[in-house]
């Protein structure tokens, strides 16, 4: 015990970059994440829980609090059971997190997760290129290109939307830490190696090729850089460094898109096509091959989403039961095609809108947009960036019902909030 409360911060710190760059394996990072309890529980007289990181705590457990409150409306106790259980890290995370506040080491933390992440993708990549060869071999051919991206996240037990959630934030934290070594004046060395991971991890969100994450990339580049003309004393610094970035991922992006054909076809028409079609998918014919992944099966899920939320007000129809009560609308209103493949809500907020009704939109909007307000409050461009990532990418997904984004969400919101509060020890 005296060993472990001596050497407390370092081994709270080293857990938070197991658990983080763990995320998208679920089963260590679920044994991370009870070793890290159990570690906490351990040391339970380092915890401080002040009012400040109750509210946050209560915040943070929304979802999980909705599957308690609500228990009661699932139709089956076990499966109501097995959806609370998912949700259970978000009041873990919360206490442990933020009741630790002080021992977070933040930009460190940063650091080696997406360093490590980013090595782990690079092996998951090379692995790829030797176990499925038949896959390389038709891809360099230009042959069902739309599929490489899930082909290559399944082969490491993954959903490419989730995945490359994942890898888009990695890519605008070694963003921000180009940047900061050139800014602080790092050798050229450690500015080129940064360089290099950066330049990986954009390639492995081109790989995986997902929309919202490619888009919210982007975006989280603009706001480090925005930040950091804001706030540099030396603009010219960080005007070079942005043409020497500018210049190395356009050259990696237009090497992938010569060699990716259909990504210039993905963004344009076929991510537009059949908008007509709106709620009447098997008008299309072979909807699976045309529309699967097309912006007017979204709005359909979303319309029919909608349609069944207000079936239900005002309390939903419990935190077990809402895909297969979607799936049965679906068959209702003869929808064959979304029937078939049991299309989730694809949208957080009306997930939880046909689940816990009221509440859920209300307890939704407060978990993700308190992650924007962590930001605002720390003036972090990493945080308002991750703040924009997981909000766009709930919107046309539903994260909070998978593991790796309730512990993605639920672990960094403790983390931004516990660094928060550093900050306002500090002003103190």
């Amino acid at each position: 015990m005296k060993i472990l409360e001596k050497n407390f911060p370092l081994l709270f710190n080293i857990f938070l970059v197991l658990i983080a760059s763990a995320l998208i394996f679920r089963k260590p990072c679920t044994a991370l994440i009870i070793a890290f309890s159990l570690f906490s529980l351990l040391c339970i007289k380092k915890l401080k829980l002040n009012k400040r990181a109750i509210i946050w705590t209560i915040i943070i457990a929304l979802p999980f609090l909705l599957e308690v409150l609500f228990f009661y409306n699932n139709s089956s106790f076990t499966l109501g059971l097995k959806s609370a259980e998912k949700t259970i890290s978000l009041i873990l995370f919360p206490i442990f997190i933020i009741g630790n506040y002080k021992a977070l080491k933040f930009t460190q933390l940063l650091y080696y997760y997406s360093r490590i992440t980013t090595v782990i993708i690079l092996i998951a990549f090379i692995r790829f290129l030797i176990v499925y060869p038949e896959h390389v071999t038709k891809y360099l051919n230009g042959l069902h290109l739309w599929e490489m991206g899930y082909v290559f996240s399944g082969s490491i037990g993954m959903h490419a939307p989730a995945l490359n959630m994942h890898l888009a934030f990695v890519a605008i934290i070694n963003f921000y830490f180009v940047f900061r070594g050139f800014r602080d004046g790092k050798g050229l060395g450690s500015c080129l190696t940064t360089l290099l991971f950066l330049t990986m991890s954009v390639f492995f969100v081109l790989l995986v090729n997902t929309r919202m994450a490619l888009a919210n990339m982007l975006l989280g580049f603009i706001i480090i850089l925005f930040y950091e003309i804001i706030t540099s004393r030396n603009a010219k610094r960080v005007l070079r460094t942005s043409a020497i970035v500018v210049v190395v991922l356009t050259i990696t992006a237009y090497v992938f898109i010569q060699n990716n054909p259909y990504m210039k076809e993905k963004y344009s028409s076929v991510t537009f096509a059949h908008m007509d079609k709106v709620g009447k998918l098997d008008e299309v014919k072979d909807p699976q091959i045309h529309v699967f992944n097309s912006l007017v099966t979204r709005v359909s899920i979303w319309k029919s989403a909608w349609e069944l939320s207000l079936k239900h007000l005002p309390l939903g129809v419990g935190g077990a039961d809402g895909k297969d009560e979607l799936n049965r609308y679906y068959k209702q209103t003869n929808q064959q095609f979304l029937a078939k493949y049991e299309f989730p809500a694809h949208n957080q907020f009306l997930d939880f809108f046909i689940k816990f009704g009221i509440p859920g939109v209300i307890a939704c909007i407060i978990y993700i947009f308190g992650i924007g307000y962590v930001g605002i409050k720390a003036k972090s461009a990493i945080i308002v960036s991750f703040f924009l990532l997981f909000f766009t990418s709930n919107l046309t997904d539903d994260f909070l019902v998978r593991f790796d984004g309730i512990v993605f969400s639920g672990l960094w919101f403790s983390v931004f909030a516990a660094y928060r509060m550093q900050q306002k020890l500090l002003k103190v």
